[in-house]
C-alpha cells in the first residue's frame, strides 16, 4: 500500500512536465557515462519497446492533430537512439576482444540469432534494411511532408476567409470561429514541424550507417593492435558485434520512420485507421471477387 502514494506522486510529476528535462539529462549523460552491459540490455529493449508503443499510438490516433506532440516526441527517441548508440559503440570498442557477449545479451542475440552468427548475411541484412529505411520509407516520408507542408500553408488564408465569411453570415459563433482559426494554426504548425522532424529520421539513418563503418574499421584495429588478436579473429568478433548493434538500433528506427509515414499519409479528419482501411480496402467486394479469380486462374 506504500507504494500506492509513490505512484501517485511519481504521476503527479510526469504531468507536471519535469519527467522530461530529466529524460533529456539522462539521455544527455549516456554519451558520456560508460554503461555496463545489463544497462544496454535494459535500454536497448526500451528503445524498440518505445518505438513500437510510437507506430501504434500513430496507428490508433483519429487524426494527425490528436498526436500534435509527436515531432518533439520523434526528436526525444532519435535522441536517445544515438545516445544509446554511442554508449554501445563504446562497449563494443572497449570490451569486443572479451567474446560476443561483452556488449550485453542484445546486441549478440542480433548478431548471432537473427543473421545466424554469419557477419556476410549480417552486413547484407543491415544494408538491406537501411536501404528500406533511408531510401524507401524515410525519402517517401520527407517528401509528403514537404508537399503537406507547403500545400497546408498555401490554403491557410483560404481557410481563414472562409471561417470569416462563415462568421458574418452567421454560421458561426465567435467561439466557433475562434476554434477553427485554431484549428487552421495547429494543422499549420505540425505539418510545418513534420517537415522539419522528418530530417532527424534522414540523419539517423546516415549515422547509424557511418556508425556501423567506425565500429567495424575501429574494432578492427583495437582488436589486431591493442589485444594482439588475429585478423580473422578481430574481423569476426568486430564485425559480428557491430552488426548486432546496428540491427539492434535499426529495428527501433525503421518502427519510427513507419510511424512517420503512417502519420504524414493520413487525412485530416477524423477517423479510425483499421475501420477505414477495412471498410475503404476489404468493403469492395468486386475487388476481392476479382482478385480471388485472377489467383485461383494463375494458380490453375
Amino acid at each position: 500500500m506504500a507504494a500506492l502514494p509513490s505512484f501517485q506522486r511519481t504521476r503527479q510529476l510526469v504531468q507536471q512536465g519535469v519527467a522530461v528535462p530529466v529524460v533529456v539529462l539522462a539521455v544527455l549523460a549516456m554519451i558520456v557515462v560508460p554503461l555496463p552491459p545489463l544497462a544496454l540490455d535494459a535500454l536497448f529493449t526500451l528503445s524498440i519497446a518505445a518505438s513500437l508503443v510510437v507506430l501504434l499510438a500513430v496507428v490508433y490516433v483519429k487524426r494527425p492533430l490528436d498526436f500534435s506532440i509527436f515531432p518533439t516526441v520523434l526528436l526525444l527517441v532519435t535522441l536517445f537512439r544515438l545516445a544509446l548508440n554511442v554508449a554501445s559503440t563504446r562497449v563494443v570498442l572497449l570490451h569486443g576482444h572479451e567474446g560476443h557477449d561483452a556488449a550485453g545479451q542484445v546486441i549478440a542475440s542480433f548478431g548471432a540469432f537473427v543473421v545466424g552468427g554469419s557477419f556476410a548475411v549480417g552486413i547484407i541484412v543491415f544494408a538491406i534494411l537501411t536501404i528500406i529505411n533511408f531510401i524507401v520509407i524515410t525519402k517517401g516520408a520527407t517528401r509528403v511532408s514537404e508537399v503537406a507542408a507547403r500545400f497546408t500553408l498555401d490554403a491557410m488564408p483560404g481557410k481563414q476567409m472562409a471561417i470569416d465569411a462563415d462568421l458574418n453570415a452567421g454560421i458561426l459563433s465567435r467561439e466557433e470561429a475562434k476554434a477553427r482559426r485554431d484549428e487552421v494554426r495547429e494543422e499549420a504548425d505540425f505539418y510545418g514541424s513534420m517537415d522539419g522532424a522528418g530530417k532527424f529520421i534522414r540523419g539517423d539513418a546516415i549515422a547509424g550507417i557511418l556508425i556501423l563503418f567506425i565500429n567495424i574499421l575501429g574494432g578492427f584495429a583495437i582488436g589486431t593492435l591493442q589485444h594482439g588478436m588475429s585478423a580473422g579473429d578481430a574481423a569476426e568478433t568486430f564485425i559480428l558485434l557491430s552488426i548486432g548493434d546496428g540491427l539492434a538500433a535499426q529495428l527501433p528506427a525503421l518502427l519510427v520512420s513507419t510511424a512517420v509515414a503512417v502519420i504524414v499519409t493520413r487525412v485530416s479528419r477524423s477517423q479510425d485507421m483499421g475501420h477505414a482501411m477495412f471498410g475503404q480496402v476489404f468493403g469492395k467486394h468486386r475487388a476481392l471477387a476479382l482478385a480471388a479469380g485472377i489467383v485461383g486462374f494463375v494458380g490453375l
